[in-house]
């Protein structure tokens, strides 16, 4: 499994040690102003070239489920895998090696040299508005799904940075917020996942996180970062901070931040070098960061004279493949009455499907982890290929979306960048309605200087008949026009979100309407002059060309989608988020559905009683009519392939391969951690280490459906549980009709203690497939740590000795053998 640590080889060791050697020959030869200009980015995503050591750049892009690299374009696009969430529920660390020895894969095609990736922040609460970034509420779970992750990559030569370190569990005020952890939750939870994936996939790169904890911004936290992440866990990779995160030149470099990210403008570079020369910074703490810096680069392979980590690359990977084996392995089935799924394609006639997202499918989350894929396979494209003509009949039902939203399906759209002369200075490409250019990331030809306006100009050609609105979204001037009309030329101020980007974005207002007929093509353009001196660390162009289609009559739509599933063979309902409910920047406010989804259902099962609900979100929401529905499928964010996967599923081609990474609330007023909004800058965890089904357990009431839960298209019979010291043997059998594959969990639970702690925990976990009527046995061994405490009297683990009652079990809930395990101290 990911979670044991692999002994390194005489060529691994001498390898280190020649790398070490390079490292320190050139550190000789740079002087301060160098040495500090290293530890400062050159720009959003690079750091600079040093010549005189034969350091080339090194080139850094965000993560976690794609390879953006350096631009904001859709010129070079890129895999999108499914969220963190579904490659969690797939509970298999070698899976998601295989994603990230893929994403490697992709990192090296486009000169990418670190992924920022991955985020092994927990599932605090189910409000966390980046919940579908981090893989789970259980910090084990998180650890090992994170080694396979970070494994995977750096298998294929290129570093990550395990993020967010630490604290960083909702996004309310996450630039502020003082996360207040008491030593024993900070360590057994949160902490947990970065401690197992530093010492068993010896990550290259950490970011720290925005956040102070216990009073300490995390870039500044000398204990956390050096004491406990270096001294302790034995880190010697490089601390590299969020993005605009470093604030203090001074504590910054005492507290173990090794890069200020982005640049130029950051607070190493001069401001350090000068601080060094006044006395006020020792130059040793320098020499320790450009050490970590070189380091890294002399692992990627960027140092001359210093042998690369990894030289004998990976078997090439076909992406669209991974993908799509990512989000069947991860779909969850939480719900299958009757045997309702798999469908008998040979036997099936008519197949009702309705939701606007089964037509336009959220494939992946909002913010940083956004990326461009070459295609989108939403579940209409799927079922449509997958069955004969005819047999599927679409319609709408409902649209979440009542607000508009960056222009996407129906635009063809450039980016024109003038001065202010009216001279054009180049153009580019865009892969929707939105210009985002940070830093040197614009068209060839276009300097920041010389830029006055850009122009978002093309076609929108129509889906629907009807009134469609049209947007802006952002700050600064703005004139649109509509078919060469000019329906809006003003100002739009600075709303006053608490999140910087939120705020510099703020809410989409619509400019103006048009009504168009169905298939009719328009001529569209948005122009925005640019802002210059916003005083902003960061060089940045941001706003968007937004859209909203014409809206329609909600009882007639919900009314045509339940006229279509009357009698249909099956219905197929899917419902979904939107990025204004769940996204980066912001935390929920509650777990419901938007729009008149809950009654698209409802009344589509009133009248099909094989009802499939397709679940779109890359975390809880509320299913108020699960009772009512004969199948529920949790698809995540399933990713570019999602509707191919989704196809192999509800047809039988694939079973659904997930279970439950995190708890599934019956309703927000049902989950026990609800608190993300800070109180006077401070979040207490007053929860202390009670948080996911450790929190339900305690509280003594049920979710609607338990950690570890989910249902394939098989059966298993457990038959036996043997104990061999601290190793559990589990022999099972497939008592199905087809091949399958089984999530044996192992969880403790201590008989009588002597210590308050959760009435049971995850302890060890593996996969197995079968054939129809075969047998299998794994293995599983159970760390020392899972019988351990944090002793914050002995600041220090401490085993806790007694009877532990160990279960092995298909869920948190569903215990299938139990024996009993001694344990001395």
């Amino acid at each position: 499994m990911a979670g044991e640590p692999t002994t390194q080889s005489p060529t691994t060791r001498q390898g280190e040690r020649l790398r070490e050697e390079a490292v320190e020959a050139a550190l000789g030869k740079l002087d301060l102003d160098a040495k500090t200009r290293l530890l400062a980015g050159r720009d959003m995503w690079t750091l600079p070239a040093l010549p005189e050591i034969g350091l080339r750049p090194l080139v850094m892009s965000d993560g976690p489920i794609g390879v953006r690299g350096v631009r904001w374009t859709a010129d070079d696009p890129s895999i999108a895998l499914p969220s963190p969430t579904a490659l969690a529920a797939a509970w298999d660390p070698e899976l998601a090696r295989r994603a990230g020895r893929l994403l490697a894969q992709e990192a090296r095609r486009k000169n990418v040299h670190v992924l920022l990736a991955p985020t092994v922040n927990l599932h605090r609460s189910p409000l966390g508005g980046r919940h579908f970034e981090c893989y789970s509420e259980d910090p084990y779970l998180t650890g090992e799904i994170g080694s396979g992750y970070v494994a995977g990559v750096q298998d294929g030569g290129v570093g990550t940075t395990v993020k967010h370190f630490v604290g960083n569990d909702a996004e309310t005020d996450r630039f502020t917020v003082d996360s207040v952890i008491a030593p024993r939750p900070l360590r057994e939870l949160y902490l947990a996942p970065f401690e197992a994936i530093v010492t068993n996939a010896h990550p290259w790169g950490i970011m720290t996180a925005y956040n102070r904890v216990n009073g300490t911004t995390m870039t500044e936290h000398r204990h956390l970062v050096n004491e406990v992440l270096r001294g302790e866990w034995g880190f010697d990779g490089a601390n590299v901070s969020d993005w605009m995160a470093a604030r203090s030149t001074k504590g910054d470099i005492e507290g173990g931040l090794d890069v200020a990210m982005p640049g130029p403008r950051t607070v190493y570079g001069e401001a350090l070098a000068g601080a060094v020369r006044a006395g006020e910074i020792d130059e040793a703490l320098v020499d320790d960061a450009v050490r970590n810096v070189l380091r890294l680069a002399a692992r990627v392979g960027i140092l001359d004279g210093a042998p690369a980590a990894v030289t004998d690359l990976p078997a090439a990977l076909d992406g669209q493949a991974v993908a799509r084996e990512v989000a069947h392995r991860g779909a969850v089935l939480v719900k299958n009455d009757g045997a309702a799924l798999p469908l008998d394609p040979a036997a099936l006639r008519s197949l009702a499907l309705s939701g606007a997202a089964a037509r336009d499918a959220r494939v992946l989350g909002g913010g940083s982890a956004t990326v461009f894929p070459e295609r989108v396979v939403a579940p209409l494209d799927g079922l449509l290929v997958a069955l004969p003509e005819g047999v599927v009949s679409y319609r709408v039902g409902a649209d979440p979306s009542d607000e508009l939203a960056v222009a996407d399906k129906g635009f063809a759209l450039r980016a024109v960048c003038r001065a202010e002369d009216g001279t054009v200075l180049g153009e580019g490409s865009l892969p929707g309605g939105q210009v985002q250019w940070i830093g040197d990331d614009l068209p060839a030809g276009v300097t920041h200087e010389a830029l006055h306006s850009i122009e978002v100009v093309g076609t929108f050609t129509a889906r629907e008949s009807g009134e469609h609105a049209f947007g802006t979204r952002g700050i600064g001037h703005f004139a649109l026009s509509l078919a060469d009309v000019c329906v809006y030329d003003d100002v739009q101020g600075m709303s006053a979100a608490a999140d910087p980007f939120e705020a510099f974005f703020g809410a989409p207002t619509e400019r103006g309407r048009r009504v168009l007929e169905a298939g009719e093509t328009i001529a569209v353009s948005l122009r925005h002059t640019v802002l210059k001196n916003t005083g902003s660390p960061l060089t940045a162009i941001m706003f968007s060309l937004t859209h909203l289609g014409p809206r329609q009559d909600e009882d007639a739509l919900i009314a045509e989608a339940v006229e279509a599933a009357r009698g249909a063979d099956a219905a197929v309902v899917v419902v979904a988020t939107t990025d204004r409910v769940e996204s980066e920047g912001f935390d929920r406010t509650d777990l419901a559905l938007p729009g008149r989804q809950n009654d698209l259902v409802r009344e589509v099962a009133a009248v099909n009683p094989r009802t499939i609900v397709i679940v779109n979100s890359g975390s809880p929401v509320e299913l108020p009519w699960r009772d009512e529905v004969a199948a529920v499928l949790l698809s995540w964010f399933p990713g570019q392939e999602g509707g191919a996967a989704l196809a192999d599923v509800l047809l039988g081609a694939q079973e659904p391969g997930g279970r439950l990474p995190t708890t599934w609330p019956v309703s927000f007023a049902d989950a026990p951690v609800t608190r993300v909004t800070p109180q006077d800058g401070r979040l207490p965890y007053t929860e202390g280490v009670f948080i996911g089904y450790r929190a339900w357990d305690r509280a003594g009431t049920a979710p609607a459906y338990p950690f570890g839960h989910g249902l394939g298209y098989t059966t298993w019979s457990y038959e036996s549980l043997e104990l061999d010291g601290r190793t559990a043997r589990v022999r099972l059998r497939n008592t199905g009709g087809r091949t399958g594959r089984e999530v044996v969990q192992i969880y403790l639970a201590p008989v009588a203690d002597e210590v308050e702690r959760p009435a049971r925990w995850l302890a060890g976990f593996a996969s197995v497939r079968a054939g129809a009527g075969e047998s299998a046995e794994v293995t599983i061994d159970l760390p020392r740590r899972a019988f351990e405490i944090w002793d914050e009297t002995a600041h220090a683990w401490r085993l806790v000795p007694g009877r532990y009652e160990v279960s092995a079990a298909h869920s948190l809930t569903d215990p299938r053998l139990t024996a009993t395990l001694d344990v001395r101290g």
